[in-house]
């Protein structure tokens, strides 16, 4: 864990350490969400999406915190812990919100594919679950978005680029 800070730090200041954390995702070829873990305005964890370079489905950045900061602090339950995260969690991230206890879910951009909080399901506040938490949406969702759609612009451009030079070498 890192020092104390002196002051409390805002949810804008959390995220742009998540943008922080997306961008190192970015660099690595992942799709760049990126996830910090707070408990008492101190960070706990960072993390990053890593499903290519692990090959794993479930290494979202949200899931790879979870497991991180449970074994920081020595347990599964994260009742006292916020959670920022540049894209709204899919239902599988978001499950593993519900089922660590986290007590509160900060996200950048909605969703509008997979978003298992507000944009297609609520899993976070669903009243038939055995636990909720708080939601705040939309905390620097621009530069979230926009670097999602940057990278995307991206890939697309460089696979329109290596379908181009495959068909020159038929």
């Amino acid at each position: 864990m890192n020092e104390q800070a002196e002051k409390p730090r805002s949810d804008e200041e959390w995220m742009q350490e998540a943008l922080q954390e997306a961008q190192r995702a970015a660099l690595k070829g992942e799709v760049p969400v990126g996830c910090i873990i707070v408990k008492d305005n101190v960070e706990v964890v960072r993390a990053h999406n890593l499903r290519e370079t692990s090959q794993d489905p479930t290494a979202h950045a949200e899931i790879l915190a979870l497991r991180q900061a449970s074994e920081t602090l020595g347990r599964w339950r994260l009742h006292d812990a916020t959670l920022y995260v540049t894209l709204e969690p899919c239902p599988m991230c978001a499950g593993a919100l519900v089922n660590a206890r986290i007590s509160r879910l900060v996200f950048g951009c909605h969703d509008p594919k997979a978003g298992g909080c507000e944009t297609l399901f609520h899993i976070g506040s669903d009243e038939r679950l055995n636990h909720r938490f708080e939601i705040v949406s939309g905390v620097k969702a621009e530069e979230s978005a926009e670097m999602l759609r940057s990278f995307f612009r991206a890939r697309r451009k460089q696979k329109a680029l290596e379908k181009k030079q495959a068909s020159q070498h038929k």
